[in-house]
């Protein structure tokens, strides 16, 4: 692929002929909009510096639901740090929140737990075609009391947490065939919108591929026969249906249960996705849906500014304030990447290749 150029740097949403009106305008309107009474958990404090001037407007982003609250935390903070004032996060699945940016939604900073989402496949020609990647994740089968209470709920969670002890092939093929037997709803979101549902089918793949003689779709297929899978926009949709009973798992992500308070059976890495070195073995299984055809990939929290971003200097300054920040999100169950990851189709913008020359990134290679 031959490299494209992009501009280093962004540029301030207006030019204002005296400095100190800059600073009054700028503190109004964090003043206006702190008046709204919003307010979200904050990351550890940190020194951070910035010579740029305060943005005219709030910062905007997009976020994959699943990270909502870390969003939410690191611009809390940023903007404590900075002045810059930042409006709430946008969340939804990540190939929705890609769509919406690609089809002309105000954005300046984009969050996905896909990387593929914040490359040209989806945010088209607003790709900046670099992303970075801050942490792992790992896809768990989460429950409610509802369903440990009843018999059936209590003995296949016996049977998970049985095999995750072995992690034989019989133990792990004995959960997952009941599991897929249809006597359980099973939540997975919906793939084309949400990563997590793209991944709960991998999962399942996968599982299939390691334990039961090589067949990927041995689980999948008596799961949609007894259509006892479940979906729903995305999985933080499908959390209350589990709380109430209406369903009894959901494929959710590891930091996800933990923010909502939900046990979980843990599945062998080798098949939740989460281990970054094993990539080469997750693309042996891929999942067909009306977007195409996905290969199964680690699960990497990334970062993005998307060229239609209106503040991306300040929009950049956010980037390297996460990067700098990227160990607080271990608290909500993730496991940040050190040094944090780029993978990038074409020569990032200055304040990217600075956090590399700082040691805090490390090439990783290019977006798919």
């Amino acid at each position: 692929m031959t490299p494209m150029k992009v501009s280093s740097s962004g540029t301030s949403r207006a030019v204002v002929a005296v400095a100190v009106i800059v600073a009054v305008l700028g503190v109004a309107a964090y003043a206006v909009y702190a008046a709204s009474g919003r307010t979200a958990p904050t990351t550890p404090s940190v020194s951070f510096s910035t010579s740029s001037s305060v943005a005219l407007a709030p910062l905007i982003s997009y976020s994959a639901d699943a990270y909502a609250a870390e969003t939410t935390a690191l611009l809390t903070g940023f903007s404590q740090s900075t002045g810059v004032p930042v409006a709430p996060v946008k969340s939804g699945g990540s190939f929705a929140d890609a769509n919406q940016i690609a089809a002309g939604a105000p954005d300046d900073v984009f969050i996905s737990v896909a990387l593929s989402a914040t490359g040209p496949a989806y945010l088209k020609s607003l790709s900046s075609n670099w992303a970075i990647g801050l942490a792992s994740d790992q896809m768990v089968l989460a429950y409610s009391n509802s369903t440990s209470q009843s018999s059936l709920g209590g003995t296949i969670i016996a049977k998970g947490n049985a095999a995750a002890k072995s992690n034989t092939t019989s133990d792990w093929n004995t959960f997952f065939t009941s599991l897929t037997s249809g006597n359980f709803k099973i939540g997975i979101s919906d793939p084309v919108a949400d990563p997590a549902g793209l991944r709960g089918w991998l999962v399942l793949e996968a599982a299939g591929l390691l334990y039961s003689n090589g067949s990927q779709e041995a689980y999948v297929t008596p799961l949609l026969q007894a259509k006892a899978n479940v979906t729903g926009a995305h999985a933080a949709a499908l959390v209350a249906p589990l709380q109430s009973g209406q369903l009894q798992f959901l494929f959710l992500y590891k930091s996800a249960a933990v923010a909502d308070h939900l046990d979980f059976l843990s599945l062998d890495r080798r098949v939740n996705l989460g281990d970054p070195t094993l990539g080469s073995f997750y693309s042996k299984v891929s999942y067909k849906d009306s977007a195409g055809v996905t290969a199964g990939a680690p699960i990497i929290l990334c970062i993005t500014v998307p060229l239609s971003s209106a503040n991306s200097s300040e929009a950049l300054q956010f980037v390297q304030y996460v990067v700098k920040n990227s160990g607080s999100l271990s608290s909500f169950g993730l496991q940040p990447f050190s040094p944090a990851r780029l993978y990038s189709n074409v020569p990032p913008p200055a304040p990217v290749t600075q956090l590399v020359s700082q040691g805090l990134v490390a090439e990783a290679g290019s977006i798919p």
